[in-house]
């Protein structure tokens, strides 16, 4: 059986990573108490509905103070050789905050800290900091799209998410700040950048006479030698510490141009 915990931060998409779960198959419960999901997951253990062999739950602080029995609950599983993956849904602060702004939803902790927003999602996000060190995936959301979001669910479970190690890489603009789930972070702004040759700087590393540009130096091919070379290395190390999901960036200053290094 597969069993998936969905959690995280208020506002970073879990009802979307939900319907998604839904889309590729899952059987799906929102809002669940924490306290209830290791009967939750005995009860679908032992059912012969076909449906209830691939389950995704979402938890989170809507539950109130019962979200502190989340760590019990977690153990109870372990415990008991119970097999799960938690799948942990972040953003940066003030993308959610313009997110509550748009919708004018209420953040559900907005009345313990008289109303507001920001106070709220500083505390939720303290207080979910070791479920967070805890899950095999994380997914910042604060720059992807409903099809990005759904692209990157999609590559973690479509498959057997039981064995080996999903790899996933991105580009990011340093300008933008670092992507809060990357695992390891490659700069490349040392080498030749497009950006400022005048016919190429309206292009992203996606578009050939931008590939041609930066694939021709000496610099870029010597760097992705070596990347390939230590990332073969590292894969296995992973594997054995029994990670589930390694994100890898690449960022230059805006994070269009070098996203060719992806492939």
């Amino acid at each position: 059986m597969e069993f998936i915990i969905i959690t995280g931060l208020s506002g970073a998409g879990k009802s979307n990573a939900m319907r998604i779960m839904e889309d590729i198959g899952y059987y799906c419960v929102d809002n669940i108490p924490p306290v209830l999901i290791p009967t939750f997951y005995s009860l679908c253990e032992k059912s012969t509905d076909k449906h209830l062999k691939k389950v995704a739950i979402v938890t989170d602080i809507r539950g109130g103070d019962v979200f502190d029995a989340l760590f019990d609950a977690l153990n109870k599983l372990k415990s008991n050789n119970n097999n799960y993956k938690i799948l942990y849904l972040d953003a940066k602060d003030e993308v959610i905050l313009r997110r509550y702004k748009e919708t004018r939803r209420k953040h559900p902790l907005a009345d313990i800290y008289h109303g507001s927003t920001s106070d709220a999602v500083s505390f939720e996000r303290g207080l979910l900091e070791t479920v967070r060190n805890r899950a095999d995936y994380i997914i910042d959301t604060s720059f992807l799209s409903p099809s990005q979001l759904k692209e990157r669910i999609s590559a973690l479970f479509l498959g057997d998410s039981s064995f080996g190690l999903v790899v996933n890489c991105m580009s990011f603009g340093f300008k933008y700040g670092t992507p809060s789930e990357a695992d390891i972070i490659f700069d490349v702004r040392c080498l030749p950048n497009p950006f400022y040759i005048p016919e190429l700087k309206n292009f992203t590393g996606l578009d050939k006479n931008v590939y041609d540009y930066v694939m021709k130096w000496d610099q870029t091919k010597g760097f992705l030698e070596r990347l390939i070379s230590l990332i073969e290395y590292m894969l296995p190390l992973y594997c054995d510490e029994g990670k589930s999901q390694l994100m890898i960036a690449i960022g230059c200053t805006g994070g269009k141009l070098y996203s060719l290094l992806q492939s």
